[in-house]
């Protein structure tokens, strides 16, 4: 279509800007609806704005070791657009602020450009829909709703209070895993050093001295022996077998394998159902309560999810509703949910708040994810413990023990 130049005064006065249209009539129909009483109307000139300017001149820093846009700075984000919203700022103006000033390059490159299509009369949610590595189909549906609705400095306040609970549970769960994370790294350190220093110095000693070893001690040898002939085939093989691994979960049936199985890993496993869970009932809420269909809130949920295996689930959820099933009768099938929450859905379908009881259950997750959380740590250190008393015991009696035969037959 082509580009018009318009000059026209609104209720913050004398405005002016570029709407893309089919005729210069149905430019003026546009800005009318915006109540814009168009002064002048020009087809534009075919040259490049300021702002795409800008976005082509940051666009040529940006390369893969460019960070990623972080849960940090799209909280920032919705954060600022609410208040700038709330304060009435125009949309164009606050984007431009905003991109002046984040320190995100891909943030900055996305917002100019959303604001060159904003110039061109494009709405924010089509704008921020050309870039979905930074604005998921969640975020730009929910936009959406708030550009029809007239609520979109809500919606912003909304998205911010998500992304926030979003990056509390993901900094719980990291938090949790370093400890024990920091202690299998070191035991992997403690193994090599003992199979490419240790052992060989004391193999070394009982070879000159002539000592009849033991069967462990031949087995520490032995295996001392082999790594430090095949370390390169060793790591080769764990190298080959991380790709494999990470091509076949990449895979559809990779990935929902995958997904499926890391819910039933000990220990951590429920933890990463119930925060999965919890995501799900939290922005399912926030559809709902923005008044997004609940259909349509399901297709989205299942890729906030993050998840292939609870995806599928949950389509299997919006499947059933559309056949005309309740929430709560789909919520039954899918096996996903406790008795307890399920009488919260139930309350919500009766009463007709279920964006408030999915809030409900979203928080009752939470509880419990951040419980076990705290608990983890606890139930990880006994394993840990066994690990290094085995390795201190193998050591021990491979090691020591041949000592010990030589000291006594010394005397």
């Amino acid at each position: 279509m082509p580009l018009y130049q318009y000059k026209g005064k609104g209720e913050a006065g004398l405005v002016q800007g570029k709407v893309e249209a089919g005729s210069e009539s149905q430019a003026a129909d546009i800005l009318m609806r915006r109540q814009i009483t168009p002064i002048q109307i020009a087809l534009a000139k075919n040259k490049t704005s300021k702002d795409e300017k800008a976005a082509g001149q940051i666009a040529t820093n940006v390369n893969f070791l460019t960070p990623k846009v972080s849960l940090d700075d799209l909280v920032m984000f919705s954060r600022q657009m609410y208040a700038l919203t709330k304060a009435g700022i125009p949309i164009i103006r606050a984007i431009t602020g905003l991109a002046e000033t984040t320190t995100a390059l891909r943030l900055r490159v996305a917002l100019l450009e959303i604001v060159s299509e904003l110039e061109k009369g494009r709405t924010l949610s089509s704008g921020l829909a050309m870039h979905p590595h930074i604005f998921s189909k969640l975020f730009v549906s929910l936009i959406n709703v708030g550009e029809n609705t007239g609520q979109l400095e809500t919606t912003f306040l909304q998205l911010a209070f998500y992304f926030e609970r979003e990056q509390a549970t993901r900094k719980s769960i990291s938090s949790a895993m370093r400890y024990p994370i920091f202690v299998l790294a070191a035991i992997l350190v403690a193994l090599v050093i003992m199979n490419m220093v240790v052992v060989p110095t004391f193999a070394q000693m009982f070879t000159k001295l002539g000592a009849d070893l033991p069967l462990m001690t031949k087995i520490l040898i032995n295996s001392s022996n082999f790594f430090m002939q095949y370390w390169w085939l060793m790591l080769a093989g764990a190298v080959g077998s991380v790709f494999a691994v990470r091509s076949y979960v990449n895979t559809p049936i990779g990935r929902h394998n995958w997904d499926r199985i890391k819910m039933r890993i000990p220990a951590v496993g429920s933890i990463i159902e119930r925060s999965t869970l919890s995501r799900y009932a939290r922005s399912f809420g926030l559809m709902l309560k923005s008044g997004v269909p609940i259909t349509q809130g399901l297709g989205l949920v299942a890729e906030a999810v993050d998840n292939a295996y609870m995806s599928k689930k949950i389509t299997d959820m919006r499947k059933g509703i559309e056949r005309g099933d309740s929430l709560l009768r789909t919520s039954n099938a899918s096996k996903l949910f406790t008795p307890l929450v399920l009488q919260m859905v139930a309350v919500g379908e009766e009463t007709g708040q279920i964006d408030v009881m999915l809030t409900e259950v979203a928080e009752y997750y939470e509880r419990e994810v951040d419980y076990d959380l705290k608990s983890l740590t606890s139930k990880i250190e006994p394993i840990l413990i066994s690990i290094v008393a085995v390795m201190v015991l193998v050591l021990a009696l491979g090691i020591f023990t041949p000592m010990w035969d030589m000291m006594n037959a010394y005397k």
